[in-house]
């Protein structure tokens, strides 16, 4: 599948920021609103169109569908799968630790994440597959725009079993290995059917850091690390079917500004992070929590067939990165893995959650603009003669 042979190629995490219109069904739906499905159907497929053929005219190689009928990457599958249920009146969420001490502060990151209009859900009876079509419509609506638009690549996103348990909770099965092995068995079919559909599927797994802070912050850290671990276990039986090379992960510590002090190092969880069945790892390297983490591929082997997308935009922030800063990023990791085994990337969605996010749709654009000419800058860097 697709890597950098001549140049550095681009992409970003997947979601982007929705149309007004979308948003609007995307609410009505999320909080069991009657709404106009067919109206939705092709406010989706307008905007998928339009949105590959603005990535693909900004120099992105790699494109994604911005995840556009999804109110949530996690969340999303609670009208997919059976199961879930509300569980707004059970015990409200643990704040973040990091922002713990800053309630004010909880209050304004709620605002822009939406946390507040969106359904506090659980599981509370058996998962299984319970509307396949929402997918193939998804599928549809892709091929469709990337008919068009023809970019070098395309891929979905779906959510891991991890990132789905640490936000949809348990209230069913009698231990969370069970829980995830459930979960798992019930995305499986997701997965192979993205990619029975020509795309590479992009699992999406915060739980692998970002929950460390969030979801488990009750568990030791030992205790974190064996949950990690079940997860990729799990993941990988999910992915059994599905050759690597049609596989990328994105890990993230959480798409939100906040002090972030509570984050878990990158060097405690890589080798776990790298033991998922997959060719294309998305990490963040551009926000001023994790950085530095670079370092790190200076000092630990990244395995044989394994491809690094490391973010070198941050999502978190209306500045634009200047073209030179993104190809430095994008120097230091090709210095330490190679040139071949880079994807510029972003350090997360620019529309994780559809409606809301400090960045504005207009400047989350400048944003991939400037990946794409850091990234042509370090081409002509890394390859001088082509």
């Amino acid at each position: 599948m697709t890597t950098s042979q001549s140049r550095i190629l681009t992409s970003h995490v997947g979601s982007l920021p929705r149309s007004e219109a979308l948003v609007t069904f995307l609410e009505q739906r999320e909080n069991d609103v009657p709404y106009d499905v067919a109206a939705f159907d092709r406010e989706v497929a307008e905007f998928v169109v339009a949105s590959v053929k603005r990535q693909v005219e900004t120099g992105i190689d790699i494109v994604s569908d911005g995840e556009a009928s999804k109110i949530s990457y996690a969340t999303y599958v609670r009208n997919r799968l059976t199961g879930f249920a509300d569980a707004s009146q059970s015990e409200p969420s643990k704040p973040h630790l990091d922002l713990k001490p800053f309630p004010e502060f909880q209050r304004r990151i709620a605002l822009l994440t939406g946390t507040r209009r969106f359904k506090r859900v659980a599981c509370v009876a058996p998962i299984a597959l319970h509307d396949p079509g929402a997918l193939q419509k998804d599928l549809a609506h892709l091929r469709a725009a990337v008919d068009v638009a023809r970019p070098v690549g395309a891929f979905l996103n779906a959510a891991s079993p991890g990132v789905i348990a640490s936000f949809l909770p348990n209230r069913f099965y009698q231990s969370h290995d069970a829980y995830i092995a459930a979960i798992a068995a019930a995305m499986r079919e997701e997965y192979e059917a993205i990619v029975a559909a020509g795309f590479l599927v992009q699992i999406d797994c915060p739980d692998l850091a970002m929950s460390r802070h969030t979801a488990f912050q009750d568990l030791t850290e030992p205790e974190f690390l064996r949950r990690a671990h079940l997860h990729v276990d799990a993941l990988n039986h999910a992915l059994g079917k599905i050759p690597p090379e049609m596989v990328r992960i994105h890990v993230c510590w959480g798409n939100y500004e906040g002090p972030h002090d509570h984050d878990i190092d990158l060097r405690k969880i890589v080798n776990i992070i790298l033991g998922v069945e997959a060719r294309f790892f998305s990490l963040e390297a551009a926000n001023p929590r994790h950085e530095h983490e670079w370092r790190i591929w200076q000092e630990i082997p990244l395995p044989d067939q394994r491809v690094l997308m490391p973010g070198v935009i941050d999502t978190s922030t209306n500045y634009v990165e200047h073209p030179e800063l993104v190809a430095q990023r994008i120097d230091r990791f090709a210095a330490a893995v190679g040139r071949e085994r880079v994807i510029a990337t972003t350090d997360c969605g620019f529309g994780t959650s559809a409606g809301y996010g400090k960045v504005d749709p207009g400047i989350a654009f400048l944003k991939l603009r400037a990946l794409v000419e850091g990234a042509a800058l370090a081409s002509d860097r890394l390859w001088p003669s082509a």
